[in-house]
């Protein structure tokens, strides 16, 4: 079927919808097997409706297809046959187990034998895999979240789960064309015609009741343009189309300039042309088309249309028919839920998303760096910092500038329409242009000293079908450049204050640039030196920033007066006026609100610590999301292309990202390719598995969730009664087909051995001063220092400094840092116990979230430390019982968990000076707190080695268990046991010297680790990376071991001997007592060692991760435990 066939498919299944013909809508949708309405599907899966959801899937897939569709309908029948013997229907059991679930017999006849022994059981959940079956209702919903993974992940579903993104009554509007054009070729037309057939071409019946012959003679010139159908009983099908003046771009763009070179005809609103009182919307060029054949362009019908439409209004066909309002979007469309939180250590200015590649995001921040994140995968895949690639070609203003304060900052990055080239405005006179490629490899393209002063926006734009660079500036101009050679083209000047920013646009064949000056004026300007075509005031008359919907139909604007009062408008173009204004910003804001629009439909913008949502066609908000807090008082943010993402700023100095169901669904894919190896598609194995363990737990699909991001050294994932099993998805059973291939990847894959210290960078922090051994060791959230806090009470803060060497300031090992010190010479040093000296005193400290205090305990009061001048601010909480291990609650600074000796937590409220509540639920003192604030709970563990749940809101415990003894123990555990959440605030890492282990939001041990082999010494301190990607363990023999975090495979061991120095490493008693990981370099760590030192260790020049990961096991997931029998470092399955 050809395209335009499929396209019409679509339009008749839209117009059935819309007429509720639903049963023949979902009947079409299966027979022509383009779209698969998932939405249908899950009402006939809730409610039983068996034969219709197979009969329905079978327009799609056959049960042998492939693994993904076998799987599919396995779920189904097994479903089917359960519920069957719920109802104690042994007949219809019988018949299901015959007719439908004997197919599976032939891949695992075992199999077979199992589901066929569960009509033995007066119960079948007396069978231990299926104990935790519930309800039937319960049982079919957790059933569909499988069944919808396995259809995304379902390389013949793919481009079949989206209805294609068009407008309303789309049908209806091609007719309505249709009819139209016909009534232009009446050679009588009446000015109410009647439409009584669309069964015959439409002609107007003469006066004397003759009625002409319908004509076939083609069409000329423009096609109007269609939009909305009016209402049912609008019944004047026929409206003046109205012709502009030819020096008008747009009815508010009028002005005394000659006119343009382009012939002006119409275009048309609802109803396919302009009411009389509107004017066109833009000029557009007369169409012909070049060739068709069997098509006479010079027929008496042509040109007695060609002479209508030059001399005036016509009148035109309306085929009008009921309208339904849209349904296809609602809330969740909406980017709400933080799937990400990026560390980018300044404070971001601005933000775009890759027009093509959806997860890669363009920072620019106020220090003039620029970044390019792969938000999925958490990697930075370019990083540069500002500097004038030619001085010498820069005008003498800028070099002053630059003498006089050599602060910059990033106004605006932008990627261009295709994502090869990206521009970076500076806050003085540079703009900067890069090219592109998808490995992340940014190059220098154009370096322009574009205005005097500040740029303060940059667009790309296509006039005359070349690219090239629009810019604005505090010099009151607009400047076209050319964007091959950097010439300048076009200089725009007529606003009275700097340009605030631009927004290129076209209308057909007439391109063009909206400016906004920080006055409030706001200009329209043509591609020519005639000055502008506009002149009007902006709500607010300030800083106003102007954006197209995504069909470029709709215009808004969003700005902010000086007196804080913000405005969200859309404007009318035809008339130059605004037709509509949003309500619901902040009184007085309190800094310049930014908006964007995504998906036709929405509006968001940043305000009051939060994101605001509205509906384009309503003016009142639609729903608010804070964010998890964190968020300034006015966020930026910005949309992917898809509006399934949205990136939006935090106070400190970071970038959450939100998603929608389909950015989730984006993420996770992102999530279970391997962590090496082709970012391109590979095609995916088309075998058939074994059906394995059916009755086993849940097996999660999102590794291989869309072919094109499969690998094809993955085994497909085992066919089994996999959400019936547990009610926990992130678990499965350890059980894999084995293919002998994969076994001798894994053989020949070797350990990286770092053992000497050409095969790192490693940096031992200068400190003259002896301080004991170093007992607790973070990075500063900005990544800019280091704070040490050494066994006898003494803080150290070694920061790095900007220079050649190190433009940007961050921690690295490749330049030393200065030990800082304040003016008075007094370090920072905590309270201390007289009863108990403080190396015998378990210390704690925390960071606030902006760097900006500290908190921190050595056996005695809990001191609050000013991190810029050293000072203590206020010291509480005198032992007895001392302080053992401080937290921040995420939402508020205010509140601090601290754990105490006593084996108590005390909830503490630092502004009241007041204890809100003690937890009690421990043995042995506190050693490890950790909040999560997607779950809402606090997780603490003890000496004792026992882990318990605790609610933020009622802080009631949860639950409650010990860690389990690795094989070999002892069943009881002790000692101290340390927890951290990992980012995506669900799977929580537990240390003890025993093992490093990972739990989920359950308290159930998903995977462990023990110390073996080569790394045999006990554990001393572990931590997640930044990116959450790896877990950096440090050993009580100065070894340390890079673990995958999903699987705990070990992917590189760094011997003592490479960074501790000869002299000091024939010790061996020195090793990391803590490991502090880099905010936002995930492959740097810093040790905090047992003689006091804190060394800083990366990856060598060229090298820029830790080793290669380790393979995957046949058949596993990411999340799953890894099979022992492969490797020596392999993790553990829990034990049982």
């Amino acid at each position: 079927m050809s395209s335009l066939s499929r396209e019409l498919v679509f339009l008749i299944l839209q117009f059935l919808d819309e007429e509720k013909f639903k049963e023949t809508v979902h009947k079409l949708e299966q027979e022509s097997g383009f779209f698969f309405n998932m939405k249908h599907f899950e009402d006939q899966v809730q409610a039983g409706e068996w034969d219709e959801v197979e009969r329905y899937l079978c327009g799609f897939t056959k049960v042998e297809d492939n693994r993904y569709s076998m799987k599919i309908f396995f779920e189904i029948r097994k479903q089917k046959y359960l519920e069957a013997l719920d109802r104690h229907d042994r007949a219809k059991a019988v018949e299901i187990l015959v007719k439908d679930l004997k197919v599976f017999a032939s891949f695992n006849e075992d199999l077979f034998k199992e589901i066929t022994q569960l009509l033995t059981l007066e119960n079948f959940r007396q069978n231990e895999q299926l104990s935790k079956y519930g309800d039937t209702k319960s049982a079919r919903n957790i059933m569909l979240l499988e069944l919808k993974k396995l259809i995304e992940a379902n390389p013949l579903f793919r481009d079949k789960l989206t209805f294609p993104p068009f407008k309303t009554s789309r049908l209806r509007t091609l007719i309505n064309q249709s009819l139209n054009w016909q009534h232009q070729l009446c050679k009588n037309p009446r000015s109410n015609p009647d439409i009584k057939t669309l069964f015959t071409d439409h002609t107007c019946t003469p006066n004397n009741g003759a009625r002409p012959p319908p004509t076939n003679s083609p069409l000329v010139g423009p096609i109007p343009k269609a939009g909305a159908f009016p209402p049912i009983g609008a019944h004047s099908p026929f409206q003046p189309v109205v012709s502009p003046s030819a020096s008008a771009i747009a009815g508010w763009m009028s002005s005394t300039n000659p006119s343009l070179p382009h012939a002006a005809v119409a275009a048309g609103p609802p109803g396919l042309v302009q009411p009389p009182n509107a004017a066109a919307a833009f000029l557009k060029h007369p169409r012909t088309p070049t060739s068709a054949p069997g098509m006479e362009y010079q027929s008496a019908d042509s040109e007695h249309l060609m002479k209508r439409m030059r001399t005036g209004p016509s009148d035109e066909v309306s085929f009008s028919g009921a309208t339904h309002p849209p349904n296809i979007y609602s809330q969740d469309d909406l980017p709400k839920t933080v799937v990400r939180t990026l560390t980018q250590g300044s404070n971001v200015m601005s933000m775009d998303f890759h027009p093509q590649q959806q997860t890669i995001l363009l920072v620019g921040t106020n220090v003039g760096d620029i970044a390019i994140w792969e938000v999925g995968s958490r990697d930075k895949l370019a990083y540069k910092t500002f500097k004038v690639w030619d001085v010498t070609a820069c005008s003498m203003p800028l070099q002053t500038a630059l003498m006089k304060d050599a602060a910059i900052s990033v106004n605006r990055c932008i990627w261009g329409p295709d994502g090869s080239i990206l521009g970076v405005a500076f806050s003085k006179h540079i703009v900067q242009i890069y090219t592109y490629n998808p490995t992340g490899e940014l190059r220098q393209h154009l370096e322009i000293d574009a205005h005097i002063g500040g740029v303060n926006d940059i667009a790309f734009s296509h006039p005359n079908k070349q690219l090239c660079i629009i810019t604005c500036g505090d010099d009151k101009t607009i400047k076209v450049w050319d964007a091959v050679g950097g010439r300048r083209q076009y200089i725009f000047e007529g606003h009275e204050a700097p340009v605030y920013s631009v927004c290129p646009h076209h209308k057909e064949a007439i391109q063009f640039i909206f400016s906004t000056a920080i006055d409030g004026k706001i200009k329209a300007w043509l591609y020519d030196c005639l000055g502008s075509r506009v002149d009007y005031d902006a709500p607010g008359h300030w800083c106003t920033t102007m954006a197209y919907s995504a069909d470029g139909t709709r215009l808004f604007s969003c700005g902010t007066s000086k007196e804080g009062d913000s405005h969200l408008v859309e404007w009318n173009e035809s008339e130059g006026a605004i037709k509509r204004t949003y309500s619901g910003f902040r009184k007085h804001s309190l800094g310049v609100v930014q908006f964007d629009t995504t998906r036709n439909r929405f509006l968001a913008a940043g305000d009051e610590f939060q994101i605001k949502f509205w509906e384009m066609d309503n003016t009142n908000i639609l729903t608010t999301t804070d964010a998890d807090g964190g968020l300034p008082a006015s966020p930026r943010l910005r949309f992917n292309k898809e509006g399934s993402l949205l990136a939006v700023t935090t106070s400190d100095n970071g970038i959450k990202i939100l998603a929608n169901t389909d950015g989730q669904r984006l993420i996770r894919m992102l999530e279970s390719r391997a962590f090496e190896g082709s970012r391109g598609p590979s095609e995916p194995i088309n075998t058939k598995p074994q059906i394995v363990n059916a009755l086993a737990a849940a097996t999660n699909v999102s590794a291989p969730l869309a072919a094109s991001l499969e690998r094809s050294d993955r085994i497909p994932p085992p066919v089994s009664m996999s959400s019936l099993a547990t009610m926990d998805s992130s678990r499965t059973a350890d059980i894999k087909p084995r293919i002998s291939d994969d076994v001798d990847k894994t053989k020949s894959w070797k350990l990286s051995d770092i053992v000497d210290s050409a095969q790192l960078k490693a940096l031992r922090l200068s400190d003259p001063l002896s301080s004991g051994k170093i007992v607790r060791l973070i990075y500063t959230n900005s990544g800019l220092a280091v704070l040490a806090l050494a066994s006898n009470a003494v803080h150290k803060l070694w920061k790095w400094q900007r220079t050649d060497r190190n433009p940007s300031g961050k921690s690295t090992a490749s330049v030393a840092p200065q030990l800082w010190q304040p003016n008075s010479g007094t370090p920072m040093t905590n309270d201390i116990s007289e009863s108990n000296p403080a190396e015998e005193s378990a210390a704690c400290i925390a960071l606030s979230k902006n760097d900006s205090y500290v908190m921190s305990a050595s056996g005695g009061k809990v001191s609050l430390f000013n991190m810029m001048t050293f000072k203590v601010m206020t010291t509480f909480m005198p032992p007895p019982p001392a302080a053992t291990f401080l937290a921040f609650h995420p939402q508020d600074n205010n509140i601090i968990a601290i754990g105490m000796d006593d084996s108590t937590i005390q909830i503490y409220n630092v502004r009241i000076d007041e204890v809100k509540i003690k937890l009690k639920g421990h043995q042995k003192r506190i050693t490890g707190l950790a909040f999560s604030q997607a779950m809402n709970v606090l997780v603490s563990s003890g000496a004792d080695a026992h882990l318990c749940v605790w609610s933020i809101d009622g802080w009631e415990k949860k639950k409650s268990r010990f860690i389990q003894a690795p094989p070999g123990r002892s069943a009881s555990l002790v000692g101290e046991t340390k927890v951290q959440f990992h980012n995506d605030q669900a799977h929580l890492l537990v240390v003890h010297e025993s093992q490093i282990a990972i739990y989920d939001s359950k308290l159930e041990c998903l995977r462990s680790w023990s110390p073996r082999d080569a790394l045999s010494a006990p554990i001393s301190s572990a931590i997640y990376s930044c990116d959450g990607l790896l877990v950096y363990t440090g050993f009580c023999d100065g070894a340390v071991g890079v673990f995958d975090a999903d699987s705990l495979r070990l992917r590189c061991r760094i011997a003592p001997t490479s960074y501790i120095p000869p002299s000091v490493s024939s010790n061996n008693s020195v090793y990391p007592l803590v490991i502090a990981a880099h905010p936002s370099e995930p492959n740097q760590i810093a040790l905090g060692m047992s003689d006091g030192a804190v060394h800083v260790v990366e990856p060598p020049d060229g090298e820029s991760k830790w080793g290669a990961p380790p393979p995957q096991d046949n058949g596993t997931l990411p999340s799953l435990p890894s099979n022992a029998a492969l490797s020596s470092q392999a993790s553990e399955p829990p034990t049982r």
